[in-house]
């Protein structure tokens, strides 16, 4: 039986947004053009050569029933917690927290020369395991396997499995796929997605054309973000120019969902007695 290939939805623009201490960042999911691709809640770029963009940073929020997932090209992200975690997430490394039941952590890039440049995604937990205990996955660069293929493809594989390579995050409750992939000029490229999950690409370098569901190759260049259709495959093709770009995908959940900021739960309910643990100073518990 042949592939059905995943058809061009959407495609959105990153709207420019200012977070934590005054973090300049383009923002593509969490917008009004986008509030939620369920499961996932926000996805931020914030690349910067400018200092002033980003030196700020995230200090001390709290997070509940979400995980933050934060993927690093360049430069360095500095975090610690209430619950005496601390570190550094390096050019091509990963973080991915599992917020569960509650968390307070800052995230803070430092000034470098070569700027800032990353992506920050929040998923969303299903509702048995928003009071979960919190916990890290923190995976350094040559953790992550990069699979060349015969054409100049290159394929970093976060989580999720290419080529029979499986990426080392593990135990995620969406089932994503995270995948960072370079197609060179000319090229096409084919990844097999399994059929129901949320699609997106995020095209950060270059550009490359996608399928419509006209049969239309549509040329989209960075930075977009780009959502699909279901099928179980994605084909991406490139010209003249070579392109890099963020594939994620995800089991939706299909889940109420009741946000407030940096928490994400199921009911009004669980967003207030959220908010009073926070005012009665017992949110945090080890």
């Amino acid at each position: 039986m042949s592939a059905l290939a995943r058809m061009v939805e959407q495609v959105i623009e990153p709207q420019s947004v200012l977070e934590g201490a005054g973090v300049r960042l383009n923002r593509s999911i969490g917008t009004q053009a986008l509030d939620y691709l369920d499961p996932f809640l926000l996805f931020d770029d914030f690349t910067s050569k400018h200092r002033h963009d980003y030196e700020a940073g995230f200090p001390l929020h709290p997070h509940r029933g979400i995980e933050t997932v934060t993927y690093v090209l360049e430069g360095e992200v500095q975090h610690k917690d209430t619950l005496g975690n601390a570190g550094s997430i390096g050019a091509g490394e990963v973080q991915w927290m599992t917020a569960g039941r509650g968390i307070m952590h800052e995230e803070m890039p430092q000034v470098r020369p070569e700027g800032i440049m990353g992506f920050q995604l929040w998923v969303n937990l299903p509702a048995r395991l928003k009071m979960t205990r919190p916990r890290y996955q923190g995976i350094r660069s040559d953790q992550i396997p990069e699979i060349r293929q015969k054409d100049g493809a290159r394929v970093r594989v976060i989580t999720g499995t290419v080529d029979g390579i499986t990426g080392p995050v593990t135990g995620i409750a969406a089932d994503p796929t995270y995948l960072d992939v370079f197609i060179p000029p000319n090229i096409s490229f084919t990844h097999p997605i399994e059929g129901g999950q949320t699609l997106f690409v995020y095209v950060f370098a270059g550009a490359a054309r996608f399928q419509q569901a006209s049969k239309n190759l549509r040329l989209i260049s960075h930075p977009h973000l780009v959502i699909f259709g279901d099928g179980d495959s994605v084909t991406v093709k490139t010209e003249a120019h070579s392109v890099r770009f963020l594939l994620v995908s995800g089991r939706p959940l299909g889940e109420p969902i009741a946000r407030y900021g940096p928490f994400v739960m199921n009911t009004e309910e669980e967003i207030e007695q959220t908010l009073l643990e926070l005012r009665e100073g017992t949110f945090v518990t080890t």
